[in-house]
């Protein structure tokens, strides 16, 4: 008596890379991609599951964001910035410039229309928030950049705020704000942080 071969299906079919890596024109044709997947130095970066903290901030910040936006600009969450052929990120919020929203279809935005990129730092994003997404931004002109960031003792977001020296294309610190987010660039800013204990 001979056993029967056991019979397996594989239950995910994962993209093969071309030899040169994705490009976003990739990024947006592959299907059944999952939600957030982003787009670093060619190579496709799944999202993990979010921390309630996550969640919480984004909604905090685009919240007070939009509460002060002026007309020129938009804020939107979670869209793909296009900077080159081979880099689609997606920050978490970013403010845009008005001419450059288009359809309610539209998937992305070009780099040179973003004026503000804001990462919240979740433990599996540590090094692409806080070094690879930063450089990338900068080089590419994005003038304002902030890390979100959660403290130790009462979980509430602190605020690294930075914005762009254009002959260096790198980003100097502006502040750091832990209960209170004031601000005039890149327009009249004025966050409550510590408002998140309410949501």
């Amino acid at each position: 008596m001979t056993a029967e071969p056991l019979q397996t299906t594989p239950t995910t079919s994962w993209p093969v890379p071309p030899r040169n890596g994705y490009t976003v024109n990739d990024l947006f044709a592959l299907p059944d991609l999952p939600p957030h997947t982003e787009l670093i130095d060619g190579s496709l970066v799944f999202v993990s599951l979010q921390r309630d903290f996550h969640t919480l901030v984004m909604y905090l910040l685009e919240r007070g964001l939009r509460a002060t936006v002026p007309d020129e600009f938009r804020v939107r969450r979670e869209m793909t910035v296009m900077i080159d052929k081979r880099n689609g990120p997606e920050p978490d919020i970013s403010v845009v410039r008005a001419t450059a929203v288009g359809s309610r279809l539209q998937t992305y935005f070009e780099v040179k229309d973003v004026v503000l990129a804001v990462e919240v730092v979740s433990p599996d994003s540590e090094s692409r928030d806080r070094d690879t997404k930063p450089h990338k931004y900068a080089n590419a002109g994005i003038p304002h950049f902030w890390l979100v960031e959660m403290t130790g003792v009462d979980e509430r977001p602190v605020i690294y705020t930075f914005e762009l020296d254009t002959e260096a294309r790198s980003y100097a610190p502006t502040g750091i704000h832990h209960n209170h987010l004031k601000l005039s660039a890149p327009f009249d800013i004025d966050i409550d942080l510590t408002a998140i204990d309410e949501l």
